[in-house]
């Protein structure tokens, strides 16, 4: 029993709180200190609130028991002053006071205050103010050490996410360098190639290859979704697309002879979606565009597997839609494709483009749609050249009003010139 406080007795765990006390009468400290103390508390004295301010300058203190009404020094100037010191962890203050009235309660808590004692100090309501204020540091300093650690995970998630960034960054670079000659002169025709990823990396993918001296082979493609799933499955049908050999190359094949021969572009679909569906077997489908043309007479065959319909700019100045549609590749086993045959004429161009160009969108969320494209084209119809992609791109960052795309962009321009070999 501690005499001159009261006299209940209570048993409790020994506990390593620093506890400032604060009082002008040293009676009062000696009172407060001596249950503290008793209650397993760090107990440091003050007899004014300058002395205080000086003691959690040096120390901090776990909690903090200052009377209100002190000379000099008043508790509520030392509470406004404690607050304003820099601390690492949370400092809990009772003010101990007679006052009562609500405008001084709301006083006491404007400066910083988290809770107030009647004097003179009853021990049962002392202990239990001290432990509403150990539960609040508690879960301060829970929360303190959960912020160190989320910021600790941050920083090694920044790491990871700064590494993943440069191998994205490489990757990027990788997958340009699948389409290497942007643009060929082949004397009667030329292609130009565009593509432009929405992101580090994407699953479009367009170029051209050598069928024989007068044949040339050329295709868009686009694979479902984004990222790095896409864009390995793209290299890997770059590969496809791209070798010399036979063997390597799927739109080649050897005749009975051992001579080298190629497939006609319905095959060459056909052989895509089972080699998506027996061998690579991913979740992952692709549309496409496969062209063989040959550049002395101007002759055409492709087919259109799930892309968006080829369009034919005339050398008149006419635009038409080409194509049939057809089966995306990688959906359907056993899905059939159909050739579609044109002649083109001297000044005719071809152009094949990903969706990411007709279904791109302007500030007010309105598709570009292929009508909006078919625009573009005819008002680019002067452009010559590889240019012609420029300013097709051009337009569409206008049109987008940020030039920031949420889908891959990609088009191949093949142009007919005609005339001798």
């Amino acid at each position: 029993m501690v005499e001159g406080i009261g006299s209940t007795s209570v048993s409790v765990p020994q506990v390593s709180g620093r506890v400032l006390v604060v009082d002008d009468s040293r009676a009062q400290r000696r009172i407060l200190q001596a249950s503290l103390a008793r209650w397993g508390y760090q107990v440091t004295e003050a007899g004014s609130g300058e002395e205080a301010l000086d003691l959690c300058r040096a120390a901090a203190f776990d909690i903090v028991l200052s009377d209100w009404m002190m000379p000099g020094m008043s508790g509520l100037e030392f509470c406004h002053a404690f607050r304003a010191l820099p601390r690492d962890s949370y400092g809990y203050f009772i003010l101990l006071t007679s006052k009562s009235e609500k405008d001084e309660v709301a006083q006491g808590l404007g400066v910083g205050a988290d809770d107030f004692l009647s004097k003179p100090v009853d021990p049962d309501e002392l202990r239990a103010r001290i432990q509403a204020g150990e539960r609040i540091l508690g879960m301060q300093r829970e929360l303190a050490q959960k912020n160190r650690l989320l910021s600790t995970t941050l920083t090694e998630l920044q790491g990871i996410y700064d590494s993943l960034d440069r191998d994205l960054i490489e990757a990027r670079k990788l997958q340009q360098s699948l389409v290497r000659d942007r643009h060929r002169d082949l004397g009667t025709a030329a292609i130009s190639l565009l593509l432009r990823p929405s992101g580090h990396v994407g699953g479009d993918l367009v170029g051209y290859f050598q069928l024989n001296p007068r044949r040339l082979a050329f295709f868009a493609v686009d694979v479902s979704g984004h990222g790095v799933a896409s864009a390995m499955l793209a290299a890997r049908l770059a590969g496809m697309l791209s070798s010399a050999a036979p063997d390597g190359n799927i739109a080649l094949a050897l005749d009975g002879g051992g001579a080298v021969d190629t497939w006609p572009p319905e095959m060459v679909a056909a052989r895509l979606n089972r080699m998506l569906l027996d061998v690579v077997q991913v979740d992952q489908y692709l549309t496409c565009i496969y062209a063989d043309a040959d550049v002395v007479s101007g002759k055409v065959a492709l087919v259109q597997a799930g892309h968006p319909h080829p369009i034919l700019l005339g050398a008149d100045g006419s635009v038409a839609r080409v194509g049939q549609g057809g089966m995306p590749v990688g959906l359907i086993p056993g899905a059939q494709y159909e050739r579609v045959e044109l002649r083109l004429r001297p000044g005719d161009r071809l152009l094949l483009m990903s969706d990411g160009l007709t279904e791109c969108t302007g500030p007010d969320g309105a598709e570009m749609g292929e009508e909006g494209l078919a625009d573009l084209v005819r008002r680019n119809a002067a452009v010559p050249g590889d240019a012609f992609l420029d300013a097709l791109m051009w337009e569409i960052e206008r049109f987008t009003g940020s030039g920031e795309f949420t889908d891959d962009m990609s088009a191949v321009l093949y142009e007919y010139r005609g005339g001798p070999s």
